[in-house]
């Protein structure tokens, strides 16, 4: 037996919620490229310098990684504040049904967006893992080893 669950109106008010949630993460990720920018073009001198270490090729890797993820991030966090403003004008216009499956595109645009920043932070890590690598003393380093580590 196949059941259909109708979907619940909701009000102009709801997408307007998310307005203030998608422009912090937007204003965030945005100062993520902007600190990756500055790394990229000071990596760029030391490799231009003559710094052709294995660990600056790795990094520049990385990085070109963690510019794609931002990008896509971006671009789906765009994509979920045109959604809501697509849905408010859907809602106005008496298109219940449609604003409901437009605020729906909204929150898996947003829900993707986060997911790639998430990612995008566990890259980040990695780079400074990378960047810690080549000293020895912490290349055993754990959360939990340095929690509970006896003071000496």
């Amino acid at each position: 037996m196949i059941y259909f669950v109708a979907m619940p109106e909701i009000s102009i008010n709801t997408p307007a919620l998310l307005f203030p949630a998608i422009t912090l993460l937007m204003l965030a990720y945005t100062n993520r490229f902007l600190s990756l920018a500055a790394l990229v073009r000071k990596l760029h001198e030391e490799y231009v310098g003559g710094e052709k270490e294995k660990n600056i090729l790795n990094q520049i890797k990385n990085i070109r990684t963690r510019l794609n993820l931002i990008r896509y991030m971006q671009s789906f966090g765009i994509l979920s504040f045109l959604c809501c403003v697509l849905c408010m004008y859907t809602i106005f216009s008496g298109w219940a049904i449609l604003a409901n499956w437009i605020f729906v595109a909204s929150l898996l645009s947003l829900t993707l967006s986060i997911i790639l920043s998430l990612l995008e932070i566990n890259k980040s890590t990695r780079a400074l893992e990378l960047q810690l690598g080549d000293i020895e003393e912490l290349s055993g380093a754990n959360i939990f080893k340095d929690i509970f580590k006896p003071t000496e």
